[in-house]
């Protein structure tokens, strides 16, 4: 309920704001209000139907229905071609011909849900440029060294502030077999380029040398893994003493030594290897260039009639419901115009 342009990654970040003040979340809210379908709010502002999101799929099938749209399955497109009139698709199971069209079907991700490159495909043959893809909201992975220590963390999760270069998310972090997940790395690996450090604090807000010096006075016959395990899980406060090198009693560290290990803990600073890709990637960062759009009606500026909307185009969201708010706000706009 909170979505807004600053939510959003584009080559161009205020392509998004006319669709998006068009038809806002406000208005997919009413929708689903008219359909008598409930709903809650969970954290950060999402909302969640009370029973099934199978709620929401039936809805927009009752629409198209309603609007007298026909819906037809388990058909690939073969061909599309720019008549006078409009356009004609060659599909696997005859031909048909519209004035208008709309591509929307989306990037690479999830290429078992039938994903692929196709939307692209179709862009360029009509002359519109590509901004390179590249998966988004992803799992990042480490190399191999790497994950050999790390490997006992697998399944630990901690609520972390993860940053690269000048953006931060503060959510739950996971470490996995493969790296590293949870929506603060999802959120992190949408500005994630190859060669980037990734910083990440493991108990933000916390000033962890103070924390230490604190018990070194009430204990100092405590080990630092003891005193990290109070706030950290178990593992991965053996890990943190173990990667400083540091171990002994706290009455035995030097003040250095306390604020090593403090970085350790808020100032980690890894370069993932990659990430787990489009396999398992949430959405596709990229798409085709806004530049050559309608920002009003989502039109190529070269081809009346064909447009293109949601996540073929490049305009990606934060993690969180916010694609969606992109497909239901360019798709409403484009068809205002079809």
């Amino acid at each position: 309920i909170h979505a807004s342009p600053k939510n959003f990654l584009s080559g161009n970040p205020h392509f998004c704001i006319s669709a998006l003040s068009r038809y806002t979340q406000r208005d997919f809210i009413a929708l689903v209000e008219r359909h008598s379908i409930a709903y809650h709010e969970k954290t950060l502002g999402q909302l969640f139907c009370d029973g099934s999101a199978r709620q929401i799929i039936d809805m927009l099938v009752s629409e198209m229905q309603d609007k007298g749209a026909e819906l037809v399955l388990s058909t690939s497109v073969e061909d599309v071609r720019k008549i006078v009139e409009g356009f004609v698709l060659t599909l696997s199971t005859g031909t048909i011909s519209c004035q208008s069209l709309v591509v929307a079907c989306g990037g690479k991700s999830i290429p078992k849900m039938g994903a692929t490159g196709f939307g692209y495909e179709l862009a360029e043959r009509f002359g519109l440029a590509i901004v390179e893809t590249r998966p988004a909201l992803v799992p990042l992975t480490f190399d191999a060294n790497t994950l050999e220590r790390l490997a006992p963390l697998a399944g630990n999760a901690v609520d972390a502030e993860v940053a690269c270069g000048k953006t931060q998310f503060s959510e739950a972090m996971l470490f996995t077999h493969r790296g590293v997940s949870g929506p603060s790395i999802l959120q992190i690996s949408s500005y994630w380029r190859e060669g980037d450090e990734i910083r990440i604090a493991m108990l933000p807000g916390v000033d962890v040398a103070d924390l230490i010096r604190s018990a070194k006075r009430g204990n100092g016959r405590q080990a630092v893994q003891t005193v990290l395990a109070n706030h950290l899980p178990k593992r991965l406060a053996q890990s943190i003493a173990e990667r400083t090198g540091i171990d002994g009693n706290l009455a035995d560290l030097a003040d250095a030594q306390i604020k090593t290990i403090a970085a350790a803990v808020n100032d980690w600073r890894i370069k993932p290897a990659g990430s787990e890709g489009y396999r398992t990637a949430e959405v596709t960062l990229g798409g085709v260039d806004t530049n050559g759009l309608d920002q009003k009606t989502m039109q190529a500026k070269s081809v009346p009639g064909l447009f293109f909307i949601g996540e073929v185009v490049d305009v990606t969201g934060w993690l969180g419901g916010y694609n969606f708010q992109w497909a239901w706000s360019s798709g409403w706009v484009a068809g205002q115009a079809a």
